[in-house]
């Protein structure tokens, strides 16, 4: 058969002239699944969603930038349609690295889009700064010390220090700590004090009983103390005896104090001192080999990221946190980083995936703790939820339901939490407010006021900052004039206090 001088559009052999579908016999007999297209790979959007690891947002935009359709993408990559639409929808997570790459495979992810995901830095611009400690590389045990050791201030003398991270850098970190090898605990100086299980479990209670001090009292007090604390197990973590078995529980008990010394520091205003502590966290949480720990590290960054500006980095690293536990029994858990996201959701405007994440916690809140939830989760409950869910209507612009939620939260929020019950009063207080109703915000920002009496607390004095300006949009009343002038004796007597 004499030949077109065309070749199939499929395999490329030569085409007959009178092949009127640019296919040869062979491939017009087995046509090829449809795939992805490389051009909808190229789209901004759909990397924005690759680079930050938010594969159901990724998943979605192919299908709609490329026109397949969900049972298209079951025979691409072998996933069921409905765990594909929940997966969209953001009702689920891949389970781990291995699920991640058999998607991105099936989806023809192409090559050079690939350091996108998994490389530290996309570009120049993207470098640390001459001089600084490169923050992602590499994920040893003695990276981790030489992290932890900046954090507490004990290497400054080396002159390099660990840069201020976010946006596309403080995602590779993250990611990273997903995705890095394991790393195994060295042996330590046969010579060094003796790590053993009662030493650590003293350490741990100590840590523990910090923890509970904080929930009722505030940080103010207590950053210094932690911070000699963490100092005492870093000092462990390079000289002291241990095998790996006990050398990992050190690191557990490691990036469980680093991480609360870094929400100590942040409460008391710190910022960026209180990131370092966060990395420096979850390092230690990964040479651990506990994912919830590394999760408790994420989270606290999360907090961060969404309370200084940088909503997306806190959505970021709420969702690693829920992949790197997917396969613990910990609703829970899963529950606390749902609102994580949910306040990042928020801080963008983006109320249909805010509400949506606010609605999974709950549900999985009701299921009671699971056999892996951690004992530091105590203080998750239906108070905290809803207290979540009305900071979230109040950042959307929506008051009313906010001032609701947070009505709702009052009689369930734990009463020895004293701090987190005066911060949600004082959004209840500016939701009332901002919704017209001066009185009863008024009335709750007494409340408030006599709560915080005793509490040191930098985030706090911000939200009573806060209610008190917005009080001022009623100075001309009685009760929003008692308020501000009572506020106003209370903010003094807690600054020079």
């Amino acid at each position: 058969m004499k030949s077109s001088g065309r070749t199939c559009g499929q395999c490329g052999n030569a085409l007959s002239q009178y092949n009127p579908d640019s296919l040869c016999a062979s491939c017009f007999r087995t046509p090829a699944t449809p795939g992805i297209p490389d051009r909808a790979w190229r789209d901004d959007q759909v990397l924005r969603a690759l680079a930050a690891w938010d594969f159901g947002e990724l998943l979605r935009l192919v299908r709609l930038r490329s026109g397949v359709s969900q049972m298209t993408v079951r025979s691409l990559t072998g996933l069921t349609q409905s765990f594909i639409s929940d997966l969209e929808n953001g009702r689920k997570n891949l389970g781990g690295r291995d699920a991640i790459v058999d998607l991105l495979n099936g989806l023809g992810l192409p090559a050079d889009l690939r350091p996108v995901l998994l490389t530290p830095f996309t570009g120049p611009e993207l470098a640390p700064p001459s001089g600084a400690l490169d923050p992602v590389l590499p994920w040893t045990p003695d990276r981790m010390v030489t992290s932890l050791e900046l954090a507490v201030g004990g290497a400054m003398k080396r002159r390099s220090v660990l840069a201020a991270l976010g946006g596309a850098a403080l995602t590779q970190y993250v990611l990273q700590s997903a995705i890095a090898p394991a790393e195994a605990i060295a042996s330590a100086p046969a010579d060094g004090t003796p790590v053993t299980t009662p030493l650590l479990d003293s350490l741990q209670a100590t840590t523990n009983a910090l923890r509970q001090t904080d929930a009722s009292s505030g940080s103010g007090t207590l950053a210094g103390t932690a911070m000699r604390h963490l100092k005492v197990l870093l000092g462990l973590m390079k000289r002291g005896t241990y095998d790996d078995a006990t050398g990992r529980r050190l690191a557990a008990v490691t990036a469980d104090t680093a991480a609360q010394t870094g929400w100590y520091t942040f409460d008391s205003g710190a910022h960026a001192a209180a990131q370092r502590l966060f990395l420096g966290a979850l390092r230690a949480a990964h040479a651990s080999g506990d994912p919830r720990l590394t999760a408790a590290a994420l989270s606290f960054l999360a907090i961060h990221s969404y309370s200084t500006g940088n909503p997306r980095d806190a959505i970021t690293a709420a969702r690693t946190a829920r992949t790197n536990i997917s396969g613990q029994d910990s609703p829970t858990l899963h529950a606390m980083l749902l609102t994580r996201q949910a306040r990042g959701y928020a801080r963008l405007r983006d109320e249909r995936n805010a509400l949506a994440a606010l609605d999974q916690a709950e549900t999985l809140r009701t299921q009671g703790p699971g056999e892996h939830d951690p004992h530091w989760l105590y203080w998750i409950n239906e108070g905290e939820i809803l207290g979540q869910t009305g900071s979230c209507y109040l950042e959307l612009g929506r008051p009313v339901e906010a001032a609701e939620a947070f009505g709702a939260a009052r009689g369930t929020l734990n009463r020895d939490d004293i701090r987190t019950r005066a911060q949600f009063l004082s959004r209840a207080a500016m939701a009332h407010m901002h919704a017209g109703d001066a009185d009863t915000g008024c009335a709750t920002g007494h409340e408030v006021l006599t709560l915080v009496s005793g509490i040191r607390s930098a985030r706090l004095d911000e939200h009573l900052h806060s209610m008190l300006h917005e009080a001022q949009r009623f100075a001309s009343t009685p009760p929003a004039r008692a308020l501000l002038e009572r506020g106003r004796t209370v903010m003094t007597e807690r600054a020079t206090s």
